[in-house]
């Protein structure tokens, strides 16, 4: 309920303005802080990082691969996220082939789609990806082609990276 003010009681106009403008300022500044409210610009403030430590290659604006390479098992694995690496982003792939070339010679890896029941990804509809090999184990570096995948009918092809640098933004 808002109070009524009589101006005949003695006040005078100049205090009820200061009085309208410090309620509408109140109402306007609200309980929160500015930087705890979302905002239109806030995808130039977040800094993206991807969830596994991996390297990041990015698919346009909208969509990201996180690239893990763990050389001890000789496992390399790929995970399909959003622009900001916040969500992952389910795909219908059954697997995703990457081309490395190595020192003198290359690779041919085919990625196999990774169930888990922890989230209900399967097969057909699932962001991990993933492959092993021996050689693996020995490679901290290589150039790469992704032949292409396509993410929410947005096609990407030969998409070219280095690991562990990743694209440019």
């Amino acid at each position: 309920m808002i109070p009524s003010i009589n101006l005949k009681q003695g006040a005078s106009a100049g205090f009820l303005w200061a009085l309208i403008l410090a309620l509408t300022v109140g109402l306007m500044a609200g309980c929160g802080h500015e930087k705890d409210r979302p905002s239109d610009n806030a995808s130039h403030l977040h800094v993206d990082t991807p969830p596994h430590g991996g390297t990041p290659v990015a698919l346009g604006e909208e969509y990201q691969i996180e690239w893990v390479l763990d050389s001890s098992a000789g496992k390399l694995q790929a995970y399909v996220l959003d622009g900001e690496m916040e969500k992952f982003v389910r795909i219908a792939a059954p697997s995703l082939d990457l081309t490395l070339k190595l020192p003198g010679h290359e690779e041919t890896l085919h990625l196999a789609a990774i169930a888990n029941t922890a989230t209900g990804e399967k097969v057909g509809s699932t962001s991990q990806f993933e492959a092993q090999a021996e050689w693996l184990k020995s490679v901290k570096t290589f150039d790469a082609l992704l032949k292409g995948i396509n993410i929410e009918g947005t096609m990407f092809s030969n998409v070219a990276f280095s690991f562990p640098k990743g694209t440019e933004h």
